[in-house]
Parts: C-alpha cells; structure tokens; sequence
C-alpha cells in the first residue's frame, strides 16, 4: 500500500491553477501527526480491515483536517503551523479561504472511491458529514467565547468536544463501519474518539502556554494573545485570589498591546494556583476513560495494544 504522502502526491500531480492547489499541497505535505489517519486504521484493523480501503478514509479524514487549519489560522491569525509559514501568511487570505474551499470538497470525493457496499459508504458519509458540521459549530463556539464575558468550564469542554474531538471521534467510528464491526464496538470507538480528543486539546491548551515553539511547532502563546477562554484560564479563574481573579479578567477583555508582558503576567498567575496540574490531572482522567471505552469494543485484545500506545503518548505530550 502506498503512504499517505504518496497518496496525496498522486492526487494533486499536475492540478491547475496552481495558487488553488499548490497551497493544498504545501499543507497536505507537510509533516503533520498524521493521527487522524492513523485512527482510521487502527480502527479497521481490529476487525482486520483492507487497509487499501481504509486508506480513502483515513484521507478524506485528514485532508478534511488540514482544510480546517487553513481556515483556522486566518481566523486566529496564526503565522506559524507545524513550523512553517500557514498558508494565509504564505500566499494570502484569499486564496487560503478558496484552497481551503476546495480541498474540504476533495476530502469527500476520496469517500467516493470506496469499492464496498453502498449503505456502508452512505453510513461513513453521514459521520463524515456530521462532523464536518460540528467541527465548524465549535469553531463558531471558540470565536464566540472570544467577546464573550462568562463563559463556563463546561461550555468550553463542548466548544472542544465539537471542534477537535468529533473527527477523532469520526476517524474511529468509520474505520470500524467500513469492516462491519457490531454496533457495541462502533459506539465504544466513538466514545473513545471523544475522550481522546479532549484529552488531546488539554494537552494543547497545556502547550501553548508552557510547551517549547520548536518543538510544538507553532507560537506559544497564542491563546492568552488571542483571549482564548482556555480550561487553563477559566480553571485559574476559580482558583485565583480575588485580585488576580480581576487582572486576569482584565488582561482578557482588552485588546493585546504588550504581548510578552501580558504573556509573563498570565503565566505567572497560572503557575501560582497551579493551574497546570489541575489540568493534567484531568487529561489522565480522559486517558482512563479513553481505555475503558476500548475495553468494550469486541476485538482481540492484542489487536487493541497500538491504540493503547497512542492513548497513553497523551500523557508525554510535547507538540
């Protein structure tokens, strides 16, 4: 079987106009995680799946992600992905919106190269779907929560639920659908998915506050620059005193003129009520919920060991 960069290479030989495509190869090349691809597999082979076919999933799943980082960054406004220049800041936001545009169109033809029963194919599609909707609701939630004044811990968990961890959630429910798994295995992968990915954000969170910028591979700092109402902020609401509680709060609703001495003062506040393992007190919470969850899927055990080793990476998270 060909890797996905072969893959994606063979898709985009030769397409025109080059400022429509050339940006969705610069992204799709790049060297991501690939861990939406990965679920996508790891799911089908539980069941013993044809990776051929899993194949087209788990591309249509990620470049569906990539179409969400190219539109992500102009909104966030982000210079920096995966150690290179976003897409927007490399051509401009024009055309990164139209790439971006295409590309989420490109992701659901690869749907359409399944070679399997066609109610399997319209049963991916749906999940595919669905999550493509959601992913943009929590997009929406996330800007939102941005001029927002109060915003609770659990409003945020939803905002990230819907925006990163449905299509982890996707990734692993299509994989099994693909191979026909029970509806019981279905559903505990979905719900894995959903752990996974919150845990997965956490950890992101945690990153852009203390993780390094060459190794994470994009700014740090970004969330407390942007006034992204983060578990860490919101959690360091509740357990600030009264005057940090304010500046915090005030730091947080005006626009950022100073940002490394706004990023200093946020960070040092977070490190004085502990913010930081509160929060990953609670990403081992997802992590245990994650592995519960695949112990109700109906597959071999040992067939479960390298999803197992991707969820417990979550706790040595570093980018």
């Amino acid at each position: 079987m060909n890797t996905l960069e072969q893959e994606f290479q063979a898709v985009m030989a030769g397409k025109q106009p080059a400022n429509l495509y050339d940006p969705i190869s610069y992204i799709l090349l790049q060297s991501g995680k690939r861990l939406r691809p990965q679920l996508v597999h790891m799911a089908a082979a539980l069941f013993d799946g044809d990776p051929e076919q899993a194949q087209y999933v788990a591309m249509a799943f990620e470049m569906l992600h990539n179409f969400t980082l190219i539109h992500d960054d102009i909104m966030d406004e982000a210079p920096i992905r995966r150690g290179k220049e976003t897409v927007y800041k490399k051509w401009n936001s024009n055309i990164a919106i139209l790439s971006g545009d295409a590309l989420a169109i490109m992701a659901f033809q690869q749907l359409l190269k399944l070679n399997c029963d066609n109610q399997i194919i319209i049963n991916i599609a749906k999940v595919f779907s669905d999550t493509s909707l959601e992913i943009c609701e929590g997009q929406q939630f996330d800007l939102d929560f941005e001029t927002q004044e109060h915003v609770t811990i659990d409003e945020y968990v939803n905002m990230i639920r819907l925006k990163t961890a449905v299509m982890f959630a996707g990734c692993l429910k299509s994989g099994a659908i693909l191979v026909g798994a029970d509806a019981q295995s279905c559903q505990a992968l979905y719900d894995l998915g959903i752990h996974l990915g919150l845990g997965f954000q956490l950890a992101d969170d945690v990153l852009d506050v203390y993780g390094d910028e060459a190794t994470f591979g994009k700014s740090i700092g970004g969330d407390i620059r942007d006034n992204k109402k983060t578990y860490l902020y919101l959690k360091a609401l509740e357990m600030a005193s009264p005057t940090q509680k304010q500046q915090l709060q005030q730091l947080f609703s005006t626009p950022t003129t100073n940002f490394e001495e706004k990023y200093k003062t946020v960070r040092a506040i977070f490190d004085d009520v502990k913010v930081k393992d509160n929060t990953e007190a609670l990403i081992l919470e997802y992590v245990d919920k994650s592995l519960e969850d695949l112990s109700k899927v109906n597959a071999p055990e040992e067939k479960k060991d390298a999803l197992k080793s991707l969820i417990m990476k979550l706790v040595n998270r570093q980018k």
